[in-house]
Parts: C-alpha cells; sequence; structure tokens
C-alpha cells in the first residue's frame, strides 16, 4: 500500500473520544481544545493609550508652530476616566483610559514639560497612539477554534477574556509493549546475545510528547500464546495498543498473527522505507498498530502514521505534519519504488541558503541518525536527487509536538 493511501485509511478509522475534562488553564497546556471559545467581552473594555505621554482633543493643535496646554490632571492605568478639561491636556500612562474629549495620546518624547504646560508641535490626528475598545477582541467572535492544541499563548488569549478553565479532550490511554526475546532492560549487565530496549524509551517519549496516558506492558516473550494474553489484555484497559516487532514474516513473528486471531488486520505492508512491515488493524474493538523492530523503523511509522491517528482521535483537526522546500547538499541517484524518509540536518552557508545534509548511515537498525538530524527528507517514489535540487524536509519539530 502506497503510503497516502495508508495515511487515508488510517484517518478514516480515527474516531475522536467523546470525552471531555474542563481544566484550569495551566492544566490545559498542550491539550486539545474540545469547544469553541466565544469571547462575552471586549478586548480592550475600553479605549486606552498606547504610549506614556499626554491625551488632548488633536482639533486644538494648531496646524503650525507649537501649541501651549494646561495640564488639568493625570490619568494612570487602573484608574476610571473623568471627562478631560476642554481646552487642557492629561498626562497619561500605557493602559491607562483616554477621558471623554481626548482623541489621540502624544507621547512623552513629542513634546516638553513646563511647569504645569505641555508643548505640542504639529503634526496630530485624531486616534494617534490609542488602542480602541475592541480592537484586539470583539465581544461575540470567536477566538480559539476546537480542535486545536492549546499553546502558551492560546492560554493568555483565553485568560484575556476571563476565561479560567477550558474543555480538553481527555487523554488517549495507549498501551504498549516490544516483542523479542533478545531485549533486555537498560541498567542490567548485557548477556551475549541480548540488546537493550530502545524501542519502549522512543515510543514512551514519542506519546508523552503527545499527552497521552501510556500503559506499559513490558517485554513480551516469543511466542503466540503469551502474545495472544498481552494483546488481550491491553485491549481491555487502553484505546490504542502499540506494539514494536513480531510484525515481519520469520518465524518468530507472532504479533500479527495474534491479532489476526483476536480481531483483524486491515493493512500490512508499506512502500517506504523505512519501516515497510507495519501493521494496522484492531483486537476486539481496540484500534492496533504493530510498528517494525527496528529502532529508526519505529520511530518513522510513529511519526507518520500514528501520530497522525492519535492527533484525530484527540480531536485535532490539523494532523498532517508540514514540510517544507530546502537545496539538497547530496546526491540520492537510486531511485526506488517505495517512499524513502532520509534522515537530515539543515545548515546555512554563507550565502544564506539553508541546505540539508544527510546522516551518512541510512540503516534502519541507525538510531543514531534520529538523534544526529533535524527531520526527515521525503524522497517519492521513482524518483532521484541531485545536489541543489529543492527537496521536501519535514522538520522534527513538526513530528514530535
Amino acid at each position: 500500500m502506497t503510503v497516502d493511501d495508508a495515511l487515508a485509511l488510517i484517518l478514516r478509522k480515527a474516531v475522536p473520544l467523546d470525552e471531555i475534562e474542563n481544566l484550569d488553564l495551566p492544566r490545559a497546556l498542550g491539550r486539545v481544545l474540545a469547544q469553541p471559545q466565544i469571547s462575552t467581552l471586549n478586548v480592550p473594555p475600553a479605549d486606552n493609550s498606547a504610549m506614556d505621554g499626554d491625551a488632548l482633543a488633536s482639533g486644538n493643535i494648531a496646524t503650525d508652530g507649537e501649541t501651549r496646554l494646561r495640564v488639568s490632571r493625570r490619568i494612570a492605568a487602573g484608574q476610571t476616566s473623568q471627562p478631560l478639561i476642554p481646552g487642557t491636556a492629561a498626562r497619561i500612562f500605557t493602559g491607562a483610559p483616554i477621558p471623554l474629549g481626548a482623541d489621540c495620546v502624544v507621547m512623552q518624547e513629542h513634546c516638553r514639560v513646563e511647569d504645569d504646560t505641555v508643548i505640542i508641535s504639529p503634526p496630530l490626528h485624531a486616534g494617534q497612539n490609542i488602542r480602541a475598545r475592541g480592537e484586539d477582541v470583539k465581544s461575540g467572535v470567536t477566538i480559539i477554534d476546537a480542535g486545536i492544541k492549546l499553546r502558551p499563548q492560546d492560554l493568555g488569549l483565553a485568560a484575556s477574556i476571563g476565561l479560567a478553565r477550558l474543555p480538553v479532550y481527555r487523554p488517549l490511554r495507549v498501551a504498549i509493549f516490544c516483542t523479542g526475546d533478545e531485549l533486555t532492560a537498560p541498567g542490567t549487565d548485557l548477556m551475549p546475545g541480548k540488546i537493550y530496549n530502545a524501542n519502549r524509551y522512543t515510543l514512551t517519549g514519542l506519546l508523552q510528547a503527545l499527552h497521552c496516558e501510556v500503559i506499559d506492558f513490558g517485554i513480551v516473550p516469543d511466542n503466540l500464546a503469551a502474545t495472544r494474553t498481552v494483546l488481550a489484555a491491553a485491549a481491555q484497559q487502553s484505546d490504542l495498543i502499540i506494539t514494536s516487532g513480531g510484525v515481519s514474516v520469520g518465524d518468530e513473528d507472532h504479533v500479527k498473527a495474534a491479532v489476526a486471531t483476536l480481531g483483524q488486520i486491515d493493512m500490512w505492508r508499506i512502500a517506504m522505507k523505512p519501516g515497510k512491515p507495519l501493521a494496522f488493524g484492531s483486537v476486539g474493538t481496540t484500534p492496533f498498530f504493530g510498528l517494525p523492530g527496528n529502532p529508526v523503523s519505529v520511530f518513522a511509522t510513529f511519526c507518520l502514521f500514528a501520530r497522525p491517528f492519535i492527533l484525530r482521535r484527540q480531536g485535532m483537526v490539523q494532523t498532517l505534519p508540514q514540510s517544507v522546500l530546502v537545496h539538497a547538499d547530496f546526491d540520492w541517484l537510486q531511485s526506488g519504488n517505495r517512499r524513502e524518509y532520509l534522515r537530515a540536518r539543515l545548515h546555512t552557508g554563507a550565502d544564506g541558503v539553508t541546505r540539508a545534509v544527510i546522516y551518512p548511515n541510512q540503516s534502519s537498525a541507525a538510531l543514531t541518525s534520529v538523534s544526529w538530524a533535524h527531520g526527515l527528507i521525503c524522497i517519492a517514489e521513482g524518483t532521484t536527487v541531485q545536489r541543489g535540487q529543492m527537496v521536501s524536509f519535514i522538520p522534527f519539530n513538526e513530528l514530535l509536538a
């Protein structure tokens, strides 16, 4: 199956959660907003000064030469505003309300003060240095749409209209386990024939970055009965199951077979590199991703397939990563029938042009390539790349947030 067809199938199966939590603003950071937020007030609530200076009526200022006005009062932020005495100015500070009768503010740097008199020179115009009522937010408008992941600036915007809590979708519960009799936990002695289980920590980190609740079933032995038992337990406790390893065609690959007996496999094998043996289906009614065992394949298939599925289930509207075009600082002359994702790093030359270089070892087992890289270069099926050509680059900040 092509990458595009696989993504379309996966996203069709991604049904958003319907359970909502109302959280205090600090706890809502990174969560997905479940309902649009509509302002019930104007921001700012009244015309106010954008500068420290003097508020006055622009019609009182001569069109040539200097004008002297008595400073009749002082207005600080947070004070209520009384009408301006006609023919005078009011000393005003940033954020203070504009008094009735004034229509502009002169910056303090652009006027002179002598005792209780301010001396002003043209030109001036009505509205100068005034932030108008409702200039930022008007009452009745939607300020934050549903289906976005809440960022710090979104929390600030919500607070600016007086909201203390926001409705968000509850976290997705994701069960994970790794298969392989060769795996052992970091922190223990590495016995002959064993390797440390890196995939567990890659998956856990990726899921935590998406604000998922991780249910870790550890390492499952390479046998069908054990795999079936853990899959059945995982399906009862989670909204999604993600495994690594055991989905290829070897004699010790039991995950795909176990899923088929407990549910169904909707998709297996993707025309991509790294990560061809990717399985997607369900255990009972619980969706299932079977990722490959190689560590780079785990990372790539999670980011490109599991992540969009999770985001859609969490209620997000925008689920696919945004790519940018950069200049290739490498040659890739071997065209293939699978879409390739090369680990790449960006650098900007003395000419100001940003170029991408690729890691010398593009093996699906070289986890160093992912740690080194800034993102993935996408090379379409049946194409090659020559140095200087524009290529599609997916930054990791699009895949890991």
